[in-house]
């Protein structure tokens, strides 16, 4: 049995339909067809990637102190002469005149900081290849330079060598780059 409801009483009332899983509104994820990402599939190959998955809190209330700051002194305390008010309003309309970016009322109320991002993060270019295959690459590097090193200084096995090229030391050196 599905509830139906009246659309002119429905739209005026605070009735919503939710969505499966509880979520409040439309899911509004790309179909198939429409998705951009690709992912490496190997042999240089790119295939579409899979879909996000669904978030943990679909149908859980947002906390209140997630969305406006709570009072940190007692009420009242933080009220402006007229003189001030009006300064204020003033500084506000030459920021808006002259195109300065103003933090929306949720902005100025949260109190937790957005997350920076360091200005050095360069994100890593996609080869196409997975990684086991960039693993594969890399190990035959390793083995090419240890051939090098056993072939300059006339020993026969790695065994020989006095600094051997362990898998210690070839994460030390990623880490170096």
């Amino acid at each position: 049995m599905t509830e139906v409801y009246d659309p002119e009483v429905q739209g005026r009332s605070q009735i919503r339909k939710t969505g499966e899983g509880g979520r409040v509104g439309a899911d509004r994820r790309k179909s198939e067809p429409e998705k951009r990402r690709m992912k490496a599939a190997g042999g240089g190959q790119k295939v579409p990637a899979k879909s996000y998955k669904d978030r943990k809190d679909i149908g859980t209330q947002k906390q209140r102190s997630t969305k406006e700051q709570q009072p940190q002194k007692e009420r009242g305390t933080a009220g402006l002469s007229l003189r001030d008010q009006q300064r204020k309003a003033a500084m506000e309309r030459r920021a808006r005149k002259s195109g300065a970016k103003t933090p929306t009322a949720s902005q100025l109320l949260t109190k937790k900081s957005a997350k920076k991002v360091s200005p050095d993060y360069k994100p890593q270019k996609a080869s196409g290849k997975t990684a086991a295959e960039r693993k594969a690459t890399m190990k035959k590097g390793e083995r090419t330079l240890r051939d090098i090193q056993l072939k300059n200084l006339g020993k026969k096995s790695e065994k020989e060598l006095k600094n051997p090229i362990t898998q210690k030391e070839i994460t030390r050196r990623n880490k170096a780059k």
